[in-house]
């Protein structure tokens, strides 16, 4: 079965009891960048032309800037820089891309959205951070690092949205810290009738963004049992799962780092003190202008004390 069918397949399955028939009809999702959704479209049509994908790009000046940005800092080698979409797009290639595309998108897709509850400068910060700890669990898992990075970053991107709409319902989940080990997707099944995994995944569907990160989306609550899938644990998809469960300013798991040092005495190669010292190494190389007020290791410190 080739990877495409595999993906395809899986999400379907996973896919067949979860709908957004029952979110509210007032609930209003954010939408992609008519640029990116253009670009996916496009794309999926091996007979575009690089020279017309490029065009596409260029009609959003904020996508063009960040692309050529991106690709500029990550080829610093080059004695010629990138100077258009076209040869960024060359040096990226397809697949790079389209992930760049797809998380710059929709960043700026939520923060066009206020949130009474989340600071969004913090909330991009801890993504990132996710971002890079699951592209390290990819790198010992040998699979793929683009899609782990880009389901790290994007699992959580609809809470900025939900917690705006319903922000009663979810400081009443923070209220409940101290009281309860119950998971944020298991409170908005519960209150809900939906949670914002599956959400996030019906929408990127929508969206038609790659089902291989639609799945990422779709489990990255699934936690440990991840690895005892014989179809997903050796996949971004489990990369993406792991990092779901580091602590965030929701405090979505509350049991889920004391599990992770758990799993490191299981696991040899995994170890996560090591693996956030490189993602805070990697988020200060990135030179993104902004100061790592929360540094990942610091965060995992407390765990470290008692495991």
């Amino acid at each position: 079965m080739s990877d495409e069918k595999f993906w395809a397949e899986t999400v379907e399955a996973k896919l067949a009891n979860s709908s957004q028939k029952s979110l509210p009809p007032t609930l209003k999702l954010p939408a992609l960048p008519h640029a990116v959704t253009k670009f996916l479209e496009r794309s999926s049509d091996p007979n575009a032309s690089l020279k017309e994908l490029a065009a596409i790009v260029e009609t959003d000046t904020g996508l063009t800037v960040e692309l050529l940005r991106h690709v500029n800092s990550a080829f610093m080698g080059l004695r010629n820089k990138a100077k258009s979409a076209q040869q960024a797009i060359a040096l990226l290639g397809m697949r790079q891309s389209k992930l760049f595309l797809i998380n710059t998108g929709t960043k700026a897709a939520v923060q066009a959205r206020k949130s009474k509850l989340i600071n969004q400068s913090n909330f991009w910060s801890s993504n990132l951070q996710r971002a890079l700890f699951a592209r390290e669990v990819a790198r010992i898992l040998g699979t793929d690092l683009d899609v782990a990075f880009a389901g790290g970053l994007l699992q959580d991107f609809l809470l900025p949205v939900l917690t705006n709409e319903f922000t009663d319902e979810y400081l009443a989940f923070l209220d409940s810290n101290n009281q309860s080990a119950e998971t944020l997707t298991t409170f908005e099944d519960r209150q809900f009738g939906w949670n914002h995994a599956s959400t996030a995944a019906n929408l990127a569907r929508r969206w038609h963004l790659p089902d291989e990160l639609v799945c990422c989306l779709l489990c990255h609550h699934a936690g440990l049992k991840i690895l005892a899938d014989p179809d997903l644990r050796k996949t971004p998809v489990a990369a993406v799962a792991l990092s779901g469960m580091l602590p965030d300013q929701v405090n979505q798991d509350r049991s889920g780092l004391e599990m992770l040092f758990r799993l490191q005495e299981k696991w040899s190669a995994f170890n996560v003190v090591a693996i956030a010292e490189r993602v805070d190494e990697q988020q200060e190389q990135l030179g993104l202008g902004v100061s790592n007020q929360f540094p990942l290791s610091r965060r995992c410190q407390p765990a470290t004390a008692t495991a």
